[in-house]
């Protein structure tokens, strides 16, 4: 049985840029990295969402994945936070711009949008109690 979502993998054009979007941005932490077994070049760099929950970024990601709304596969990484609009203060301060700002959803959570700088779409969602995702967490009926 599945006992939780364990990661989320991106290849990333630029480390440093990446790292400084998550890290400093959303908040995650670089906690490790492993090198390539054969050649000991940089291969992924390991960061912390929560529990054992973790982003990982590999190297020299080369081509370009546009979003589009038709395309089947990976949409977007959604990740929560408490208080949706200290998060949209503070990447305001750290220089980034929200695509789309805070506002309530049709599911009754307040959701907020922002693009890495690789062009992957990240959702900020604060749940609210009495949305269904709330609602689950708390082991009510929806």
């Amino acid at each position: 049985m599945i006992a939780g979502i364990s990661h989320l993998a991106l290849n990333v054009k630029d480390m440093e840029k990446s790292k400084d979007f998550y890290c400093r941005v959303l908040g995650l932490k670089k906690v490790f990295e492993i090198n390539e077994p054969k050649t000991g070049a940089p291969w992924i760099v390991y960061l912390h969402v929560k529990d054992k929950q973790f982003v990982e970024l590999f190297y020299d990601g080369t081509k370009d994945n546009p979003w589009e709304p038709a395309l089947r596969g990976f949409n977007h990484v959604c990740f929560e936070v408490e208080d949706i609009q200290q998060f949209e203060k503070h990447v305001k301060a750290e220089g980034y711009a929200l695509d789309k700002q805070p506002k309530l959803g049709i599911d009754n959570n307040w959701q907020c949008w922002l693009t890495d700088p690789d062009g992957v779409r990240v959702e900020i969602m604060q749940i609210s109690p009495d949305s269904p995702h709330g609602k689950v967490a708390a082991g009510l009926p929806v």
